[in-house]
């Protein structure tokens, strides 16, 4: 039996396993919009098209597949560049498809026409056009294998609207992928990994940094058992928060521009740093001429081109994080490593009631009470996704994850608007999980539409506004750097909680500290969404800081602290 092009492609994302698609119609791409009328396929209506990139890569950190979004040609196309480049930036396995112009009229700048391919090429790990029915199976199946295979990312696929029209038989075998074969997976450098073993064994106060690509690879246990084997303290990047338990001894916490005092120190003056499937960026590593100056270097990544990228390394292990991890455990020699745990403790000092302690009501409210007592309310068993921004950070510091894939935030890109449509893709990966959107009144106005989408779906989030009336990191920069200049942060907003009525959701405003449990008990207890809007202190700052092209020792600390028992040291 034929079937048209816009049948195959629901026929197509169904086989691969797919349930969910995030998309918005239009002319180009309404072939395959009746087609998944009458599939088994659920489509998630978003308000904006950069949302269904933000859904469909929520989806993808969530649920370790590959999430999908849909969108017609022209403006709808472009709208989803922003999200595609959040994918690319944090390698998150995205496939794309977008609707075209007819092929006849490819070139002649025809109505809502757009060369979307050559706009994503550098943002895509792979794009292409369609425009033969009969090509379509494969090359969405092409697309699979690639978003998620080696350091996954994004792909678009983009398909005419002919093509959709058109009919062929569709004889499953014969699609199957063809792309070239891949290069056999050479065996690691075996002197390079002899290295590596001898400087480990021999090292006195080696760090190892757990990067993103500890998750993606499935190698939470394999770190697990190298770390322990090892007694090796872990230092945490952004995306690499929740690899190891936070509750952990060995666990640092997160390093460098906002990272803790004491995990930057421990970093610079350590003998050996092992990174994991990270990429040595430059919010990680400061002033690169004063990086952990004194430390060997080992970097395991899958990626051959972050190889000495940013840091000159002295034994590079190219390949799976969990395979090289695996290889190298029978190989360590066990360590007490006591003196230097017990130097990165005295490092950590008083800083140390910060997981062990309340922040004390001080009469104002801070951002970071509000994600202390979240963390400490839910237990840390909530599956967070936070926007961009101050309380990006906060949440960082003061919610302690334990397990993976618990935090989903935009780290690369920095993509302010990420957090409620990524949070709406994550709960249709997660249905079972308490999930809470952590953002500022900032991001939250760039893609609050999608609350509508929350609605429609009949979905149940949890939301908290970190609100401080300003575009608080940018307004922190220019107090520390522009002499207090406010240009253009002071941010008006709606009443957020007006708003979240206009919508039918439930909601509150919390401005005092004692205010602060109690909404976030009776929002965990409704099985509706719940707005919470957090009135806080608005000019308080992220601490520590490292300025950007300082070294990553040369932190601003806090001037006086915000309570007596969360002095950094």
């Amino acid at each position: 039996m034929k079937l048209t092009g816009a049948q195959i492609i629901c026929e197509t994302l169904h086989r691969l396993g797919v349930r969910h698609l995030f998309g918005y119609p239009g002319g180009a791409i309404l072939p395959t919009y009746d087609a998944i009328g009458q599939s088994p396929l659920h489509h998630v209506l978003v308000r904006h098209e950069q949302g269904a990139t933000h859904m469909a890569d929520g989806y993808a950190r969530a649920s370790g597949g590959v999430g999908v979004a849909i969108a017609t040609s022209g403006p709808g196309a472009t709208n989803m560049v922003t999200g595609i480049a959040t994918a690319m930036l944090d390698s998150s396995p995205v496939v794309c498809v977008t609707g075209q112009v007819g092929s006849k009229l490819l070139g002649s700048d025809a109505f809502q026409e757009i060369d979307i391919t050559g706009i994503t090429m550098p943002i895509t790990k792979h794009n292409v056009v369609v425009t033969r029915t009969e090509d379509i199976a494969r090359n969405l199946r092409e697309a699979f294998v690639i978003a998620a295979s080696g350091r996954p990312g994004p792909v678009l696929v983009d398909i005419t609207k002919d093509a959709q029209q058109g009919s062929t038989t569709l004889n499953w075998d014969a699609t199957a992928p063809q792309l070239p074969p891949k290069r056999p997976r050479v065996a690691h450098d075996q002197a390079a990994f002899e290295r590596a073993v001898e400087m480990i064994n021999s090292a006195k106060r080696p760090v190892l940094l757990a990067g993103h690509g500890v998750q993606i690879a499935g190698a939470v246990g394999a770190l697990d058992r190298f770390v322990r084997r090892g007694n090796i303290p872990v230092a945490m990047t952004l995306l690499g928060i929740g690899t190891f338990p936070a509750t952990d001894p060995l666990n640092l916490g997160m390093m460098g521009m906002h990272g803790e005092a004491w995990v930057n120190r421990a970093v610079q003056e350590s003998d050996l740093l092992i990174a994991v499937g990270m990429r040595f960026d430059d919010r990680v590593t400061g002033d690169l001429r004063n990086y952990a100056a004194n430390a060997k270097k080992i970097h395991i990544e899958i990626d051959r081109s972050e190889i000495n990228k940013n840091v000159r390394v002295d034994a590079a292990l190219v390949g799976d994080a969990r395979e090289m991890l695996e290889h190298l455990i029978p190989c360590l020699e066990p360590k007490d490593r006591g003196e230097w745990l017990g130097y990165i403790r005295e490092l950590k000092g008083d800083s140390a009631v910060r997981d062990i302690q309340s922040l004390p009501d001080t009469g104002h409210l801070y951002a970071a009470h509000v994600i202390s007592d979240l963390w400490k309310e839910t237990k840390g068993q909530s599956l967070v996704v936070s926007d961009v921004g101050q309380h990006q950070m906060w949440e960082a510091q003061y919610y302690h994850h334990n397990r993976p894939r618990s935090l989903i935030t935009s780290g690369g890109l920095g993509t302010m608007g990420f957090a409620l449509p990524a949070a709406i893709g994550a709960k249709f990966a997660c249905p079972n999980d308490e999930v809470w959107v952590v953002v500022g009144d900032g991001g939250f106005q760039m893609t609050m539409c999608e609350l509508a989408t929350i609605v429609q779906e009949k979905i149940n989030l949890k939301i908290a506004i970190v609100n401080n009336g300003f575009l608080g990191m940018v307004r922190q920069w220019q107090e520390f750097f522009y002499d207090k200049r406010y240009v253009a942060t002071p941010l008006i907003a709606p009443d957020f909680t007006a708003l979240a009525g206009a919508f039918g959701i439930q909601s509150e405003r919390v401005s005092t500290r004692g205010g602060v449990l109690p909404a976030i008990r009776r929002a965990r207890e409704s099985s509706e969404t719940v707005l919470l809007d957090f009135r806080v202190e608005q000019e308080d700052s992220v601490y520590p800081m490292v300025p950007a092209g300082a070294s990553l020792h040369e932190m601003i600390r806090r001037p006086s602290p915000l309570v007596e028992t969360s002095t950094e040291p």
